[in-house]
């Protein structure tokens, strides 16, 4: 009975949607983390009848077929790249993204990597560095006897030294885009990884058309929305229990022809 195959692939699916919610919601308080969403289609079809063709020779044109599907899979589990609120943290080396772009961090194997988390510090060496003591591209160095480092909207980044009254330029900031950001591929620990999906890296300076600004001592929430999850939640879970319920009706008829034949 093709009913428990059809429906089998019914739970699988919803299975997987309830744990792409499950992350979701999982990371609903990490920094720059873009909700994901699965995506599906339907599988192939068992054909009986086909339409548009004569019903016999010289007939007239069969207006309707019969194609039963054969059910549901996975296609896609894609990143939603929409912008997350900003919140004021007051370290100068928080800086948040408004707008489309992402920092460029460096990899443990030289590659450059990219983030929309900008939880930045220094390490012993003054370096401008991740949370988890990744180089930030291009690389930036904060002098030890700096007081303040002021980062404004367009990257530059300057540090106020005791007893000097000009600021010392430290560098420049710059961000990259992507022709498609779902193609991104997810490393973990907020980074993201160029594949041929997403094309290749565009390069530029904030505040330029089509790259973001830079906020300093700000930095961005996800931009999960909790009752959206819950709701979607709640929809799989019933699909869920209606998968099911068709497994024990196709039982249930599979257990009655086999008593009536006995």
């Amino acid at each position: 009975m093709k009913a428990l195959a059809i429906a089998a692939t019914g739970m699988t699916a919803q299975q997987t949607n309830l744990e792409v919610i499950a992350n979701n919601i999982a990371n609903i308080n990490t920094t720059g983390y873009k909700r994901a969403r699965a995506e599906f289609s339907d599988l192939l079809y068992q054909v009986d009848r086909t339409q548009g063709v004569p019903n016999r020779a010289n007939g007239s044109i069969v207006p309707e077929g019969i194609a039963i599907g054969l059910g549901v899979k996975t296609t896609a589990v894609r990143n939603v790249h929409t912008q997350g609120e900003l919140t004021s943290t007051g370290n100068a080396f928080d800086m948040a993204l408004n707008g489309k772009g992402w920092f460029q961090i460096e990899g443990a194997d030289g590659s450059t990597l990219y983030s929309r988390a900008g939880a930045f510090n220094t390490n012993a060496e003054g370096q401008l560095v991740t949370v988890d003591g990744a180089n930030v591209v291009p690389a930036i160095t904060v002098p030890p006897d700096a007081v303040q480092v002021i980062v404004n909207k367009t990257g530059q980044v300057f540090a106020r030294i005791e007893g000097q009254t000009d600021l010392q330029d430290l560098g420049q900031l710059t961000l990259a885009t992507f022709a498609n950001e779902a193609g991104l591929a997810p490393l973990g620990d907020n980074l993201f990884q160029e594949t041929p999906a997403s094309g290749p890296a565009n390069i530029g300076v904030p505040g330029d058309p089509g790259y973001a600004s830079i906020e300093q001592g700000y930095l961005e929430n996800s931009n999960v929305d909790p009752v959206k999850e819950i709701t979607e939640l709640i929809s799989a879970q019933r699909a869920y229990e209606m998968n099911s319920k068709v497994i024990q009706a196709a039982d249930q008829m599979a257990e009655t022809v086999s008593r009536n034949m006995r």
